[in-house]
């Protein structure tokens, strides 16, 4: 099979003066050597190029073709001088029309169910919103995209995800689900950050509990945590106050005591009112408390350094 290489049907300017590259040259070798290596005038290699090829006056190189593989060139003007050199150049195809298309590597490009975040917002080709609602064919009513390019993530997120909604419950399977028309709910990521599986085919690490995350940490698709919150009485820090008992003395001023009955002297004289005065002291302990009054009751904030996207699944 045959292929072209970037260079040709362009037109080329020399370096120095910015013009044509009238009667320029373009050399050909095999890669990494200085071995020279045809060009083709046509698809089947069976009219080869001069090498080098001699550019016209407006420094236009022809239509080449290559086998399939890599080439070293060299381009120069009409007095010698290089203007571009470069070795392992692609030559791409195949362009006989009759062959298989090159394959890819499909670990090298997105495949169906990966995630994204794309600084942006609307639809986005060949990808849909996490955002919570429906995907289906295209009869389906679905809500974020009806079209029959949804059938590979249908079916993923059938097979990955049990607790993602299916229109009127699920059927056998997920084709059968598809092929029925129904809607399947995405992946709800609206307000949300993106953490790992507690365990990812590992032991589970505990660094998300259901104490305090609020949900299984290692099923997929399980959400937890809160913006912020109120504190409870049992998760404020205890708080101890020393209030040792203090003994008080109380002293009054000089008072008159009046007490009932009188004297009878013996000489038969009248009778004395029997009276007394002076301090009147009086001791004792008293006991302190205090409580402790939260005025405010404003909820604490739990919130990391956040910026927001747009987060994409592709179809």
């Amino acid at each position: 099979m045959a292929g072209s290489i970037a260079f040709s049907l362009t037109q080329r300017y020399d370096n120095t003066t910015h013009e044509p590259l009238d009667a320029g040259r373009l050399y050909t070798y095999a890669a990494g050597t200085t071995t020279p290596q045809s060009a083709y005038q046509d698809i089947s290699l069976t009219i080869p190029w001069p090498n080098p090829i001699t550019l016209d006056s407006g420094g236009n190189i022809p239509q080449l073709f290559f086998a399939d593989g890599y080439i070293k060139i060299r381009l120069a003007n009409a007095d010698g001088v290089t203007q571009i050199a470069a070795d392992y150049v692609l030559v791409l195809g195949p362009t006989t029309g009759g062959g298989a298309a090159p394959s890819v590597d499909a670990t090298t490009i997105y495949q169906t169910g990966d995630l994204k975040p794309r600084y942006g917002t609307g639809a986005h080709t060949g990808w849909v919103r996490a955002n919570g609602r429906t995907i289906g064919s295209a009869t389906s009513g679905a809500t974020e995209s009806a079209a029959s390019g949804n059938q590979s993530l249908f079916e993923h997120l059938w097979g990955a995800d049990a607790n993602l909604t299916v229109s009127t419950g699920r059927g056998a399977s997920a084709n059968a689900d598809w092929v029925a028309n129904k809607t399947i709910a995405l992946p709800d990521f609206r307000g949300r950050v993106i953490a790992g599986l507690d365990d990812m085919g590992n032991s589970a690490a505990g660094r998300l509990s259901a104490t305090y995350f609020g949900a299984v940490a290692t099923t997929l698709g399980n959400a937890g945590g809160i913006e912020g919150a109120l504190l409870a009485a049992n998760q404020i820090p205890s708080l101890t106050s020393v209030n040792a008992t203090q003994a008080i003395s109380v002293t009054s001023t000089s008072v008159d005591i009046a007490r009932s009955g009188s004297s009878q002297p013996s000489t038969g004289g009248p009778a004395a009112a029997i009276g007394s005065s002076g301090n009147v002291t009086s001791t004792g302990n008293n006991s302190i408390s205090v409580a402790y009054t939260n005025a405010g009751q404003v909820g604490s904030k739990a919130v990391q350094p956040t910026m927001l996207a747009t987060i994409y699944l592709k179809l």
